[in-house]
C-alpha cells in the first residue's frame, strides 16, 4: 500500500509516517517512480507505534518495542526491558509533573500575596 493509504489505515498522518521510517521504525520500499509502499503488515505496526506513544514513551523508547511491533501489544507480556523503559519513562513524567506542581503553588502563593482570590475551579 502506498503511503497515503497506509495513513488512513492506521489513523496518523501521512508526516507522521514519515518521521516513524526516518526513526527506524517501520521501512518501505521504493516503486519505480519512487512511491514508498508499504506492507499489510505496516497498519499494525504503526498502530502499536502510536499505542506505546500514546502511553507517554518517546520514539527512543519504542525502539526498545521493535521486535514485537508487529504483534498483540495489548496482549503481549513485556520484556524485562520494555518494563524498565516505561518505569523510567513514568519517574521522568513524575518529576515533572512535580516540578510543574511547584511552579503552580509559587504562583498561587504570589497572586494571593497580592490579593487575588484564586478559586478552587482555577487550582483543578
Amino acid at each position: 500500500m502506498r503511503i497515503g493509504e497506509l495513513a488512513t489505515a492506521a489513523g496518523v498522518s501521512v508526516r507522521a509516517l514519515r518521521h516513524y521510517e526516518q526513526s527506524g521504525l517501520i521501512h518501505s520500499e521504493r516503486t519505480d517512480n519512487g512511491y514508498r509502499r508499504y506492507g499489510d503488515q505496516a497498519v499494525n505496526r504503526v498502530r502499536n507505534i502510536r499505542h506505546l506513544l500514546d502511553a507517554g514513551l518517546t520514539l527512543d523508547d519504542v525502539r526498545v518495542f521493535l521486535s514485537c511491533l508487529d504483534g498483540d501489544l495489548t496482549t503481549t507480556t513485556p520484556s524485562g526491558r520494555g518494563l524498565q523503559v516505561a518505569l523510567d519513562r513514568l519517574a521522568v513524567l513524575e518529576r515533572r509533573i512535580a516540578a510543574q506542581c511547584e511552579i503552580r503553588d509559587r504562583l498561587v502563593s504570589a497572586l494571593r500575596s497580592a490579593g487575588v482570590a484564586i478559586g478552587e475551579t482555577v487550582l483543578n
